[in-house]
C-alpha cells in the first residue's frame, strides 16, 4: 500500500475513533485529539484538570478503542518504583524469577502523578525516554506501541511534588481540561443517570498504530515550516534575540530543542489526520500552545500580575 492510500485510511480511521470516543465521552474535543495525535508521534501526554471532568475515563476509553493493553497505576506517597517496573523473588527452584509490573503495558494511566514522590516519578523517565527498563541490572524491552498518560489535579496541591521540569519535558503534549459547558453537562448527566452502557469498538490494532506511527514520520516538511516552529521556540527564551517584551519580562526559563522535535511532530500528525500531505504554519500553531505551556517557566512577576502561559504564548505569534 503506498503512503497516499495509508494516509486516506488514517482519515477514515480517525475519524471512526472520533465517533466511538464520542459513545461515552461528551465534549472535550480538543483534549481527545490532542492525546490521539500524541499517540500518533509516539509522544506522551499530561492532562490537567479539577476531579470529575473524566480525565480517567477519556484514557480508558481511547485505549479500548485502540484495542490496546491498558494498566492504571494510582500515584500515592507510598509507591515505590518496584510498584511500576515490577521485582525479582525467588521461586521454589532458588533461582531469581521477574515478575513483570504494570509498566509491561500499551497505555499506562498515572493517576495523579504528583502525589508521589520524586524517587517513583523518576522510575518512569527511562520507560518513556527509552521505552524500556533495567532492573537488577536486566535490560528489559517494552512492547510497542507505548504510552504513558498521566492526570494531575491543579487545586490540591498539599502533599504533591511537583514534576521538575527534566521530567515534564518527557511530555509531548500538557492539556487541560476545561469545565463542560452547559449543553455538554446537560447530555453527560442524561447519558450518565440511565442504565445503558455503551460498547466501544476497537478501531485500530497495535500494528495498524505502529505503521501510521511510521507514516507520520515520512511525512516531508517544508524548510519554512521546520524554520518557523524553530523560530517559535527560540522566542520562548528570555536571553534570545527572537523574544519578545512579555517574555523578557515575564519568563525565567524558555523551551528546549525538544520542544521544536515535538512541534513538527505534531504539526505533521495534525496535517495527516486532517488529509493534508505535508504540514503548513497553521498545523504548528494547532499543537503549539498544549506543546508550550509545561516548557515555559513564568517568573514571580508574572504571577504577581496574573499573565498566564497562554498570554505568553499567544504573544509569539
Amino acid at each position: 500500500m503506498s503512503d497516499v492510500d495509508t494516509l486516506k485510511q488514517l482519515v477514515q480511521k480517525y475519524k471512526d475513533l472520533k465517533k466511538e470516543i464520542s459513545k461515552v465521552i461528551i465534549g472535550q474535543d480538543e483534549a481527545i485529539d490532542h492525546i490521539l495525535l500524541s499517540i500518533l508521534s509516539g509522544g506522551h501526554s499530561l492532562l490537567i484538570g479539577v476531579p470529575g471532568l473524566a480525565k480517567t475515563l477519556i484514557v480508558h476509553t481511547i485505549a479500548q478503542t485502540l484495542g490496546l493493553d491498558f494498566k492504571r497505576i494510582q500515584f500515592t506517597p507510598d509507591l515505590m518504583p518496584s510498584d511500576i517496573l515490577g521485582s525479582e523473588i525467588l521461586d521454589e527452584t532458588n533461582h531469581f524469577k521477574f515478575i513483570k509490573g504494570p509498566i509491561f503495558s500499551n497505555i499506562i494511566l498515572a493517576d495523579e502523578i504528583n502525589r508521589t514522590p520524586p524517587k517513583t516519578q523518576a522510575a518512569l523517565l527511562e520507560a518513556m525516554q527509552e521505552r524500556s527498563v533495567t532492573v537488577a541490572g536486566h535490560h528489559h524491552i517494552l512492547a510497542k506501541p507505548f504510552f504513558v498518560l498521566a492526570t494531575q489535579n491543579p487545586i490540591e496541591q498539599e502533599g504533591t511534588y511537583p514534576l521538575p521540569e527534566a521530567q515534564l519535558d518527557r511530555f509531548m503534549f500538557s492539556i487541560q481540561l476545561d469545565y463542560p459547558t452547559f449543553e455538554e453537562e446537560v447530555e453527560v448527566v442524561k447519558a450518565t443517570t440511565n442504565d445503558e452502557n455503551p460498547k466501544v469498538n476497537s478501531i485500530l490494532s497495535s500494528k495498524e498504530i505502529v505503521d501510521f506511527q511510521h507514516l507520520v514520520r515520512r511525512i516531508p516538511v517544508p524548510d519554512n515550516v521546520i524554520e518557523y516552529a524553530v523560530k517559535l521556540v527560540s522566542k520562548t527564551r528570555p536571553n534570545s534575540e527572537n523574544a519578545t517584551e512579555l517574555v523578557t519580562n515575564y519568563i525565567d526559563w524558555g523551551a528546549g530543542p525538544r520542544a521544536s522535535q515535538n512541534l513538527v511532530l505534531g504539526a505533521k500528525a495534525h496535517a495527516a489526520v486532517n488529509g493534508k500531505f505535508s504540514p503548513d504554519i497553521e498545523d504548528v500553531q494547532a499543537v503549539a500552545f498544549s506543546i508550550l505551556r509545561h516548557r515555559v517557566v513564568r517568573n514571580y512577576k508574572a504571577e504577581a500580575e496574573g499573565i498566564s502561559e497562554k498570554q505568553l504564548i499567544e504573544s509569539l505569534f
